[in-house]
């Protein structure tokens, strides 16, 4: 997470080898649809493309309105699909149909392969950390639907020599304070089994005071575990850092002075998770309140500007500490291969009506709906005073202008010297990229004869 290691010539002839496979696989997909062309090779593909428009469609009536309108939508986006099928099994196309998946699926996978054997790797930059002598560690005994209780966390704690401060959840406390107060008894270690939002605040302190910070990944997401390469399955895991862990150097978002370890959210997201009803029912509560959010009269449109980039009428922006390796993280799918690189990830969103949901479903990040952008400020305005903010997934209200930061190397996270790791990471397929993996001019070592 941070320093890189070069590839050796075994690497280089694999990526090149796998570069060359993409390319002849995705040969061999136009080599069938020629060849097809004459036994309904064209309709597979039309019928393919309509297919995804009208799922799409579909989808956007389903999300953006009530009534009839919502269950149109709802019907056309599951009946566009399920037509496109019944079409190629009707006119016995389904064969044509299936090679041309089956290369294109083996282009993508060669071409995705190709780029992680050519991407440098990433070496753990961690250094062996002394042991602790007075760790604190707060823990929500109701986070992850109660991981605390699961998996003995505070009795494993205590064996280890921690200090276990238990929250109680009928008493809203002020974590933040807690772990002020535990630093001025003599803390050299600050932890905490919980969500990310109060594993914001903590680090905070953390950070603040220049002590370690342990994360125990007892949330029910655990995206900020998850990048740190920690176990998610178990969080009892982590506690083994405070016999045998290593430290690490990471970034720490800033929104208007308040820490975050993950994303800020403004516009729809932020939105919804203002509403009391949204930690009981996610779900409904965001299709209830959707309708009104992108048409109604609840619209709301959000200017930013992005270091020197100006983005306007938003529906929704997303800033992150370090930049997701695409922009999956709006499904929660996302992971960031790095949280030392010193930049922000900005994902802008600009959807306004049907056309609009279906260019973005054909041609995804290329489509003019989508932003995705790096950068070390955003500033955030908007028509009103005060504007909803979702930090880390809690809720909150911010004044405009909202401005972004980071604090590059802030915070000192003490990590397991064993721990899963992050889950190798492929950028975007460019074809330009595969295409000069698998043709262009080989790199010759430094100081080698021509």
């Amino acid at each position: 997470m941070g320093s890189t290691r070069t590839r050796g010539p075994d690497g280089d002839r694999a990526a090149r080898l796998l570069a060359r496979l993409a390319v002849l696989a995705a040969v061999g997909s136009l080599v069938v649809l020629l060849l097809a062309l004459g036994d309904g090779g064209l309709l597979v593909v039309g019928a393919g493309l309509l297919g995804l428009v009208l799922c799409a469609v579909g989808g956007w009536w389903f999300v953006a309105h009530r009534g009839a309108a919502r269950l149109v939508g709802a019907l056309v986006a599951v009946a566009a699909p399920v037509g496109v099928l019944v079409l190629y099994a009707h006119d016995g196309l389904w064969v044509t149909a299936l090679v041309l998946c089956l290369c294109w699926a083996a282009a993508l996978a060669c071409a995705r392969a190709a780029l992680r054997r050519s991407s440098p790797a990433r070496e753990n930059p961690g250094i062996p950390a002394a042991r602790p002598e007075r760790p604190v560690l707060i823990m929500n005994p109701k986070s992850g639907g109660g991981k605390v209780g699961r998996f003995d966390l505070v009795e494993r704690a205590e064996r280890l020599g921690a200090r276990v401060i238990l929250l109680d959840p009928s008493a809203p406390a002020d974590v933040a304070e807690l772990a002020r107060e535990a630093v001025a008894e003599g803390a050299d270690l600050l932890g905490v089994a919980g969500g990310d939002g109060t594993q914001a605040l903590v680090a905070a302190v953390a950070a603040e005071h220049d002590l370690p910070f342990l994360v125990i990944s007892a949330g029910t997401r655990n995206h900020f575990a998850m990048d740190l390469g920690l176990d998610r399955s178990d969080p009892s895991r982590c506690l083994d850092a405070l016999n045998d862990g290593e430290e690490l150097r990471i970034d720490l978002g800033d929104v208007d002075g308040r820490a975050f370890v993950n994303t800020v959210s403004f516009g729809v997201y932020a939105d919804v998770v203002q509403r009391p009803e949204y930690r009981d029912d996610k779900a409904g509560t965001a299709l209830a309140l959707m309708p009104d959010l992108l048409l109604g009269d609840a619209v709301r449109r959000l200017d930013a500007r992005v270091d020197g980039t100006a983005l306007s009428a938003q529906q929704a922006l997303l800033v992150s500490n370090n930049p997701y390796i695409s922009p999956d993280e709006l499904s929660g799918a996302g992971r960031r291969p790095s949280l030392d690189d010193g930049e922000l990830g900005v994902v802008g969103i600009r959807v306004e009506d049907a056309a609009q949901a279906a260019d973005l479903a054909v041609r995804g990040s290329q489509s003019t709906g989508l932003t995705v952008l790096t950068a070390h400020r955003v500033e955030v305005t908007a028509a009103a005073d005060e504007i909803p903010v979702a930090v880390d997934g809690e809720a909150l209200r911010m004044p405009t202008p909202v401005v972004c930061t980071l604090r590059p190397g802030a915070l000192r996270v003490l990590v397991p010297r064993d721990r899963p790791g992050v889950p190798a990471t492929v950028p975007p397929v460019r074809w330009p990229r595969i295409l000069d993996l698998a043709f262009g001019r080989r790199e010759r070592p430094a100081g080698s004869s021509s």
